[in-house]
């Protein structure tokens, strides 16, 4: 293509060789080579009308009936067959800067730039003149000796194209199988971090922590890190732990134990005292150190008090070794000590103990039973100018009278003319235990009246001299008291009692002991159960009480129920069935006026509907079984099980009263009943009690 060459216009006629400058932009341009000539090669190939013999869909955009080429460039006026606009297809990527489209419409808008590229190859053809009709195509496609040659090239280079029939994509793929890995092996145990296997092993209990140890070396070295025994109590496992494994711990965890509790680990006994120097040699920073009922020796004791000056809680009870000795090392070494327990330790008195008082100002819990010397005045003093004391349990000791009241006014105290009392501070007492001081009276605990107002428990049991005058004034001075143990008061009488209900602390009280007091009965029970709401225990064993203060108690708890948190108006509305709960624990052991028809109304009230709040009875050890058995049911929510066991045992005790009318026990039946009449008309007459 020369340019010279006739061009064809778009008017028909022939452009001449003044046009040329015109038409110098169709001049050929250079060559390609390489890569850009088999893409442009590729890109003819695609357009070509001989691929549909290969079997190929058309694409959608183009129309079927004509044989148009992207390969050329189409000069077609507005009334060509294929004048029809598709759009500007210029952005395809197989374009080359070509329109796409069949034919383009010379009325259709487009670019400004030039619409195709001057490196390529283009062959010119011409229109049909001006009038003619369009009988052949105005594309040129490529020679039919070009188009077999290619289609064999084709065949031969790839023979299964012609055979092809249907869609390219239709055709399944092969998927390569890649080969499946093989989980990696990971050690759960092994790549956790040091700290978090320490804290899961303290969620064991320390005889399964003992027993993991021998897993491994390992484990056995985790095991027995200091880590895990920073509090050693020996009080649940200390029959099934051995002397070895337990002096394992000890040793292992030295500085960091803080608590120490061999309670009962009788086996350290087999151990020497070089032992027990290493032992207490490695624990040296214990603050709670619990040696009751070992057996140890009083070197042994010595090194561990002398190696922990940080000591805050001390229990040597029942330890034989300990000895004053021993109280002088902790009043040098343990100024932070404030629990001390000496009980039952034969070998240690007030002298050992004074030097304790004198140098630890916190101590404010001293348990001494069974301990000699509390008559010495000094002592009884320092406790009184100290008064940091607490809680001191002095049962069975050689305290009197006197030493009582240089304990609580001090010696020689200041009078008050007006009220004849001692001017003295009230002391901190909250917990008071003068049990089997025998050689207390009336006078000694008179002096408790005005002196511990904050007093929480008072225990005076087995206290034989003591009488209705001693508790007088005591009761109305006390307005915290909860807990009171009378047991085996044999001079107590009902007036105490009726005394005690009438008391300001009669609101607080919750347990009370009167067990062994024969003088005591319905007279002085029953203004207690009304006044005392608060009420969870009562111990009346041995007493003159009757089945009306069985029949009241179950009257009180069912009000107590009413009245709970649900409201007065809505108990019975309770839909959801609840679990009951103990609210008074009742024990009438050997209460000769107790009958079986006491016993039956607290399990009838037991049984009913709606109940939160029950009471659980200790009775006659003959009807003790069904009380239980009955019991068992009312908690498991039985209710009716426990209804027909209550009525069967109550037909089954009236059919054994009416065998036995006339028959064996009929005399011990009507002398005990002779004896509970004369009982409750002493009282109701105002009598002996």
């Amino acid at each position: 293509m020369s340019g010279s060459a006739p061009l064809s216009g778009s008017s028909g006629t022939t452009v001449s060789g003044g046009a040329r400058g015109e038409a110098s932009q169709f001049q050929e341009p250079a060559k390609l080579k390489g890569r850009k000539r088999f893409l442009q090669n590729l890109q003819r190939i695609s357009s070509s009308p001989s691929l549909a013999r290969m079997g190929r869909v058309p694409s959608s955009h183009y129309r079927t009936g004509g044989k148009a080429s992207m390969s050329c460039v189409s000069l077609a006026s507005s009334s060509s067959a294929y004048g029809h606009s598709y759009g500007n297809s210029e952005s395809s990527q197989t374009s080359m800067g070509f329109s796409t489209a069949p034919t383009s419409v010379m009325t259709t808008p487009g670019p400004d730039t030039q619409t195709y590229d001057l490196k390529s190859r283009i062959r010119i053809v011409g229109q049909h003149p001006q009038g003619q009709a369009a009988t052949t195509p105005l594309t040129a496609p490529l020679p039919a000796e070009v188009r077999s040659a290619v289609k064999e090239t084709q065949d031969s280079v790839t023979p299964e194209i012609s055979a092809v029939n249907e869609d390219y994509f239709s055709e399944k793929v092969l998927q390569v199988v890649q080969p499946e890995r093989k989980p990696r092996a990971i050690n759960f145990w092994g790549e956790m971090p040091y700290e978090i296997r320490i804290q899961i092993l303290r969620c064991l209990q320390p005889w399964e922590i003992v027993r993991c140890s021998a897993v491994s070396k390992s484990w056995h070295k985790m095991c027995f890190d200091g880590q895990l025994w920073t509090n050693v109590d020996a009080k649940e496992y200390y029959r099934d732990i051995s002397c070895n494994s337990l002096v394992k711990i000890m040793t292992a965890a030295g500085p960091f134990v803080r608590d120490l509790n061999l309670r009962g680990c009788a086996q350290l006994w087999e151990r020497s005292t070089t032992h027990w120097e290493a032992i207490s040699d490695a624990c040296r920073n214990l603050q709670y150190f619990s040696l009751e009922g070992c057996r140890i020796d009083s070197s042994s004791v010595y090194y561990f008090l002398i190696r922990n000056t940080r000591l805050v809680h001390l229990n040597f009870c029942g330890v034989q070794a300990v000895t004053n000795n021993a109280m002088k090392i902790i009043a040098q070494g343990c100024p932070q000590l404030e629990f001390l327990n000496v009980s039952w330790c034969s070998h240690v008195d007030t002298q050992g103990l004074h030097k304790v008082v004198q140098s630890c100002a916190k101590l404010k819990e001293l348990r001494a039973n069974e301990t000699r010397g509390w008559w010495v005045k000094a002592f009884l003093q320092d406790l009184f100018n100290r008064n940091t004391l607490e809680r001191l349990v002095i049962a069975h000791c050689d305290i009197d009278d006197e030493g009582l009241q240089v304990l609580l006014q001090g010696d020689e105290p200041e009078i008050d003319p007006l009220t004849d009392r001692a001017v003295v501070p009230p002391r901190n007492f909250r917990h008071l235990n003068l049990s089997r001081c025998e050689q207390l009276s009336d006078k000694g605990v008179k002096c408790l009246a005005h002196n511990v107002p904050r007093l929480v428990g008072l225990q005076l049991s087995h206290v034989i001299g003591l009488t209705d005058d001693a508790f007088k004034h005591l009761f109305e001075n006390t307005p915290l008291l909860t807990h009171l143990d009378m047991e085996e008061m044999e001079d107590i009488t009902n007036t105490t009692l009726q005394t005690l209900a009438q008391s300001p602390c009669a609101p607080t009280l919750k347990h009370l002991n009167i067990s062994y007091c024969e003088s005591l009965g319905d007279t002085g029970m029953l203004p207690i159960l009304k006044s005392c709401p608060s009420l969870r225990s009562v111990d009346l064993d041995n007493t003159r009480v009757s089945d009306l203060v069985l029949t009241e108690a179950a009257a009180q708890i069912r009000l107590r129920d009413k009245e709970g948190p649900r409201g007065p108006h809505l108990w019975w509305k309770k839909e959801e069935p609840c679990k009951p709960k103990v609210a008074l624990h009742l024990t009438v052991y050997d209460c000769q006026n107790v009958t079986w028809t006491g016993v039956r109304e607290i399990m009838s009230r037991n049984a009913e509907h709606n109940r939160e709040l029950i009471i659980s009875l200790k009775c006659f050890y003959g009807y003790q079984d069904t009380v239980n058995e009955h019991m068992k049911r009312v908690k498991a929510g039985s209710l009716e099980s426990a209804e027909r066991l209550e009525r069967k045992w109550a037909e089954y005790m009236i059919a054994t009263e009416e065998a036995g009318v006339g028959g064996a026990g009929a005399r011990r039946r009507r002398r005990r009943a002779r004896e509970a009449a004369m009982v409750h008309a002493d009282e109701e007459e105002g009598g002996p009690r």
